[in-house]
């Protein structure tokens, strides 16, 4: 028995550790992609016509946030806009104050709709997508989210390339002063600098709600969003690299900038986390037999990688507190803290490279950010406690994750920190 959690424990530290490396590489050679690819694009952009584009946000008692995201919208340098708030039945005052605020800017792109019945947040973009948008392109926002001044510009850019169907944006967690929130904020920025890689390798397929952008001829043609699933951003972005994603590519942009709300306590992080898992599965369950295809319109890259891996970081997660547990036991068995301190250095390390080579962070904040790695790597802990309980909430009932048992359409707007 001993030696099966030695095996295990080996290969999850190997496996860590190629990602690491492998991660490294890759944010590195994507932020020499990025330079060249904006001297390239740069100058086409100014003599091309702007297209319209058309922001949507779909909000559910949302009054403690929606006016910030909507003064972030309207702040774009892209004047071209159009700014839809869906409003999903909320029963307190994000109504009233979105129509203030229309009322207020009467010069402002900004129109409402709204549905009388909570019907669920995959169907209120539906209903904005179907009835009311008119751009070429197409960015959604969360009622707690906002996007920096020339975000819209920015991911405009990387449709020059006809074989770009969706761009990811860059989402940060905005800093709230608690250990919760810190942890929130480094896992945000550890998260995206991954999907530098994952764009170097065109192998990326994961596309957040919070600013991201399509074409709208794309979102036609797969229908729009699914409601089967608890995360309908996932289902969108795995729907549309399930037509090939040698044609339709899905990539991360790095300087199209966007800030978001963290949750404020591990009960509210506990219950996020369980729906973005319960998801996750979800989606990768349903579309298993296109993006695991070796069909050429898709990359290998995709098919023999990234997509397997999606499933393998489920399993690692799983046998997480074994190999835990192992390692102190051989820390306290031979008396050798090198198997921890080890990790330790290691992980640090990397969040440190992380930190330090964050391209919105100036000195300053890079020296003060860094300055809570010693500890970082101790709350992590938390949150991977919170991924375990999460993915086994999703195992105990097998019936949610192959859809085989309805799900809720009716949305329920989460606790965040600007709310307490």
């Amino acid at each position: 028995m001993e030696k099966i959690i030695f095996f295990i424990f080996i290969s999850f530290s190997f496996v860590n550790i190629m990602h690491i490396f492998a991660y490294l590489i890759g944010a590195n050679l994507y932020d020499i992609w990025q330079l060249k690819y904006n001297s390239k694009v740069g100058t086409k952009i100014r003599k091309r016509v702007r297209p319209l584009v058309s922001i949507i946000i779909p909000a559910h008692n949302e009054e403690n946030g929606i006016i910030k995201t909507l003064e972030s919208a309207c702040r774009s340098s892209v004047r071209k806009l159009q700014i839809i708030v869906i409003d999903d039945a909320s029963n307190d005052n994000t109504k009233k104050l979105v129509r203030q605020f229309i009322a207020n800017n009467p010069k402002k792109p900004v129109e409402l709709t709204y549905l009388r019945t909570n019907k669920g947040k995959a169907v209120a973009l539906n209903h904005a997508l179907k009835n009311r948008v008119r751009g070429e392109f197409v960015m959604t926002l969360d009622a707690d989210s906002e996007i920096d001044k020339y975000a819209v510009r920015r991911a405009l850019r990387y449709f020059n390339d006809p074989n770009v169907a969706g761009v990811a944006a860059n989402v940060r967690v905005k800093p709230r002063g608690s250990a919760i929130g810190l942890l929130q904020m480094l896992e945000h920025m550890v998260g995206y600098r991954s999907k530098k890689f994952y764009t170097i390798t065109n192998s990326e397929f994961i596309v957040g709600g919070v600013a991201s952008t399509y074409r709208f001829d794309v979102l036609k043609y797969v229908k729009f969003y699914d409601i089967d699933t608890q995360t309908e951003d996932i289902g969108l972005s795995m729907k549309i690299a399930s037509l090939g994603n040698k044609a339709h590519r899905l990539i991360y942009a790095s300087d199209v900038l966007a800030f978001t709300e963290g949750v404020p306590n591990t009960k509210a992080l506990f219950k996020q986390r369980f729906r973005w898992k319960l998801g996750m599965i979800q989606n990768l369950i349903k579309y298993r037999r296109y993006l695991s295809s070796s069909n050429n319109k898709y990359s290998r890259s995709l098919t023999f990688y990234r997509y397997p891996m999606a499933f393998f970081s489920e399993l690692m997660l799983l046998f997480e507190p074994l190999v835990l547990i192992y390692v102190i036991f051989l820390t306290i068995k031979f008396m050798e803290p090198g198997f921890f301190i080890g990790a330790y250095v290691t992980i640090n390390l990397y969040l440190a490279m992380v930190v330090m080579h964050d391209e919105h962070l100036n000195f300053r904040k890079r020296i003060a950010t860094a300055l809570y790695l010693p500890v970082s790597y101790f709350v992590f802990y938390l949150m991977n406690a919170v991924q375990f309980v999460a993915i086994v909430r999703c195992l105990i009932d097998p019936k949610r994750l192959t859809l085989r048992k309805n799900i809720s359409s009716t949305w329920t707007s989460p606790e965040r920190a600007n709310s307490v």
